[in-house]
């Protein structure tokens, strides 16, 4: 299976909560995804229900300490694996720099460790364009880039896309996206304004499945709950199923 990165270097567009969700999808169908949070803030690693003592227990480990990733790796009782995060990861940039070494390291252990095998990573980012994002990038497949549905966040696609764009020399490939509408209004002609220009701008690249704006999605990380476990019935857990429908429909979520 593949490896995905969620990214967007906006803030407030729906990045942890369509990584969250989407590994729930993956494991209501069976697929007992890992979840890797590379976000210092840690909230994948909250809303997952994992609980650490200390940084040497989180990815900042694997980093600091050469720690396998392997032995970081925490069971939830959510139907997936985390690698969990923890602040001090934000000092990764001025610890170690931003070498190969360091951009590759975690794409080496995922690879060296075989992790992933039949088994499908979704990785949370961080908004900030930096070492722990590029590191997710370097690592996965695919990238995943939720848009929400307002005036900003399209002018922060449209900056996504020229970073994507720009790493894939380094990379030696195309790195292939998805752009996923989150926080959508269909009463509102703003929306779909939003969705029509991002499909004139990345074609094929934007997802058509559209995550509404409903109170089950923003209520569910509250109850430190996916959406499916919140509210399975909801608008909200149809969209994220219809998007994980979509995915799964196009081979997005097999390797390339």
């Amino acid at each position: 299976m593949a490896r995905i990165c969620v990214f967007n270097q906006k803030g407030g567009v729906g990045k942890t909560t369509t990584a969250l969700n989407l590994a729930a999808a993956l494991a209501r169908a069976g697929e007992r995804p890992l979840a890797i949070d590379l976000d210092p803030q840690a909230h994948l690693t909250a809303l997952s229900g994992v609980t650490i003592n200390g940084a040497a227990e989180s990815l900042y480990g694997h980093y600091r300490d050469n720690k396998l990733l392997a032995s970081l790796i925490r069971d939830t009782d959510r139907g997936w694996h985390i690698l969990p995060a923890h602040l001090e990861l934000s000092k990764i940039d001025t610890q170690f720099g931003k070498g190969p070494n360091i951009l590759n390291r975690l794409k080496i252990g995922l690879v060296r460790e075989q992790l992933n095998g039949t088994c499908p990573v979704i990785i949370d980012c961080s908004p900030l364009l930096g070492v722990m994002s590029l590191s997710a990038i370097f690592a996965a497949d695919k990238v995943i880039v939720p848009v929400s549905a307002d005036y900003l966040a399209v002018k922060g696609a449209e900056q996504v896309e020229k970073t994507l764009n720009a790493l894939g020399p380094v990379l030696k490939k195309r790195i292939t996206r998805r752009y996923v509408i989150t926080r959508f209004d269909g009463r509102r002609k703003m929306s779909w304004d939003i969705f029509n220009s991002l499909r004139a701008k990345f074609g094929a690249d934007v997802c058509e499945t559209r995550v509404t704006e409903s109170v089950s999605v923003a209520e569910s990380p509250f109850a430190e709950k996916d959406v499916f476990d919140y509210a399975p019935r909801s608008r909200g857990a149809l969209d994220y199923q219809a998007l994980y429908d979509e995915l799964k429909s196009n081979n997005f979520l097999r390797p390339e």
